[in-house]
């Protein structure tokens, strides 16, 4: 069996049984919601604990609760640009606002990056009288550039010069 093999039998079975995804979270629990989706969608992995309650909660085989707590090959965006409206919004975002993100974290933070992988998110819905308005809230370790064979007083790590 493939991961996206597995993601569609979990997608089959929630559709089946009427679930929503905050059902799941929370019969799975221990992290973030939005982790517990992104591993049931084979974005992330789920910790052995999490990965037992969800093969428990979908009747998985041992191999298919194994395979939802190995790293998965990330990434499953078909096509690039993406054509889903939704993603492609996300992806307008970064073409419009991408260069202006770096400016601002590197102006604030040094020469470096924003991790993805020591990273948190939130999302909430929030009321509005014109239409809700979809609240994300993103938070990634600021990463600094090494500047290795450094030497004349240059730190070893990006830094913000003044």
């Amino acid at each position: 069996m493939k991961r996206e093999d597995l993601t569609e039998k979990l997608l089959d079975i929630k559709r089946e049984k009427g679930w929503t995804w905050k059902y799941i979270q929370e019969e799975i629990g221990g992290i973030s919601p939005i982790l517990i989706t992104a591993a049931c969608m084979g974005q992330m992995k789920l910790p052995k604990a999490q990965a037992a309650k969800a093969a428990a909660l979908f009747g998985l085989t041992q191999a298919e609760e194994r395979m939802l707590n190995e790293a998965p090959y990330r990434g499953s965006i078909p096509q690039m640009p993406p054509t889903d409206p939704l993603i492609y919004r996300f992806y307008e975002l970064v073409m419009v606002y991408g260069t202006t993100w770096k400016e601002l974290i590197q102006e604030d933070f040094g020469d470096g990056i924003m991790s993805a992988i020591d990273f948190n998110m939130t999302m909430e819905r929030e009321p509005n009288n014109k239409g809700d308005r979809v609240k994300m809230n993103l938070s990634g370790k600021f990463l600094p550039y090494k500047y290795y064979g450094n030497e004349e007083g240059v730190p070893e790590y990006g830094f913000k010069e003044d």
